[in-house]
């Protein structure tokens, strides 16, 4: 079932593009709207593509013609230009509940498929479900031949720890269509479940170099960098962290290089702090708490505890849950490790990983989930607990927090690291990371 939406549907090669994440999607997206300048979907399209970009005035201004130009077409392209305004304006409360009316009109829209991050987005575990529900649903409808639902429900299988299912599923959607962005994405979560390891970075190369451009190249090389730590090639880890990932990709250089130094690994290039401070100090540094997360790693790197402090102190006075209940505690506990209390650092983090309290489908504990981000991300707080206790001489406490791992993945090189009863020191900076001696006034404020 592929619908076409007033002449627009998954045969359109700029739409095709844009689903399959390619590097293309853009200057496809663009002569697209240059050649039919009144087709309201496709200038939506392309303002979804490019909304952080835009500027507020250019976002409203480009919509606005969007909108005119959809409603002389039909119901079903206004539907979709309102869900891309919705979406890019970050309202994705709005946009999920928008998606459920649209696909009860016009159900297996391939092209309304292209939002339905929104419902993870929201934050929310009965978002979140819906979303897979919904794409369950599609998928269903659509039949195993859509390769674009294929796809997604590849990813809602590698999210609720399906991995079989999920490398399943990705590998038919790839047959049906090999430029599938999510599903190569899909199968990389999947085989770091499995720990593929060469297998896995093989694939993702082969995959990349047929376009250098893709918007997943730098995400889908920190996948590649993963499997190479999981199975002990940390030379490879830190050359796609240093070749790959450059400045703006703070996220994913620290969360790497934090699982280096907890394997007891020299990290790849550092961050500059005071680009990290400046982040966190800039108008929305703390406006989502996944990419608030991932500054504190890259604080934790630069073993910045008085800066993580600050953070934490931060979190905890914020109004919003998560960030006070789940951000505060295990930002507290970045800092007490890189001041090498490792001791306070588990008090913090027992309650939040699944040794104690409920656990959710990532057999993270559902606080944890409130982090953001998608289980691969997370898992990083799992592997802090894991190193914390074995330094505090819990090792059989740590041995059954890592267990599931270890006892379902092909390799698991770096669990063995993080196990280790004490980390390798082979070089100075092989080692967790010492409490800084900077200087008060260059620390993150307290606010």
């Amino acid at each position: 079932m592929r619908r076409s939406v007033a002449g627009v549907s998954m045969r359109d090669v700029p739409v095709r593009e844009l689903a399959a994440l390619s590097g293309r999607a853009v200057p496809s997206l663009r002569q697209w709207v240059a050649e039919r300048p009144r087709l309201g979907v496709a200038r939506a399209l392309l303002v979804l593509a490019t909304a952080d970009a835009l500027s507020d005035t250019e976002l409203r201004d480009e919509l606005t013609v969007a909108h005119q130009d959809a409603r002389s077409a039909d119901a079903r392209s206004m539907s979709l230009v309102y869900g891309v305004f919705l979406h890019t304006h970050r309202q994705y409360r709005l946009t999920a509940d928008h998606l459920l009316t649209h696909f009860a009109r016009w159900p297996g829209d391939e092209v309304a498929g292209l939002m339905l991050d929104a419902f993870h987005a929201c934050g929310e575990a009965g978002y979140r479900e819906r979303g897979d529900a919904l794409a369950e649903e599609q998928y269903a409808l659509s039949g195993p031949e859509s390769w674009t639902w294929t796809s997604r429900l590849a990813w809602v299988r590698a999210e609720q720890g399906r991995a079989e299912e999920s490398h399943v599923l990705a590998g038919r959607a790839l047959a049906l269509f090999p430029r599938s962005g999510l599903a190569a994405h899909a199968r990389a979560h999947a085989e770091h479940e499995q720990g593929a390891g060469p297998a896995s970075t093989a694939f993702l190369d082969l995959w990349l170099a047929a376009d250098p451009e893709a918007v997943q190249f730098k995400h889908l090389n920190w996948h590649a960098a993963l499997q190479s730590l999981a199975c002990g090639d940390f030379a490879d880890a830190r050359r796609r962290a240093d070749e790959v990932l450059g400045r703006a990709d703070v996220g994913m250089r620290a969360a790497a290089n934090w699982r280096l130094l907890l394997a007891g690994q020299t990290p790849a290039g550092r961050c500059d702090l005071t680009h990290v401070r400046e982040l966190l100090a800039a108008p929305g540094g703390m406006a989502e708490v996944f990419h608030t997360f991932n500054l504190a790693l890259a604080l934790a790197v630069e073993a910045a505890t008085d800066d993580l402090r600050a953070l934490a102190h931060r979190a905890a006075r914020d109004e919003r849950p998560d960030y006070r209940h789940v951000l505060a505690p295990v930002v507290q506990a970045l800092a007490e490790i890189t001041a090498g209390r490792t001791a306070a650092a588990v008090d913090l983090l027992t309650g939040l990983t699944g040794l104690t309290g409920p656990t959710g489908p990532t057999g993270l504990s559902t606080r944890t989930e409130r982090l953001g981000g998608v289980r691969v991300e997370r898992e990083i707080v799992q592997d802090t607990l894991a190193r914390a206790l074995v330094d505090a001489g819990e090792h059989a406490r740590a041995a059954a927090l890592l267990h599931p791992r270890i006892s379902s993945r092909a390799h698991h090189t770096y669990e063995d690291l993080l196990l280790a009863p004490k980390a390798p020191t082979a070089t100075p900076t092989a080692v967790l990371p010492a409490a800084p001696t900077a200087a008060p006034a260059a620390v993150l404020p307290v606010v």
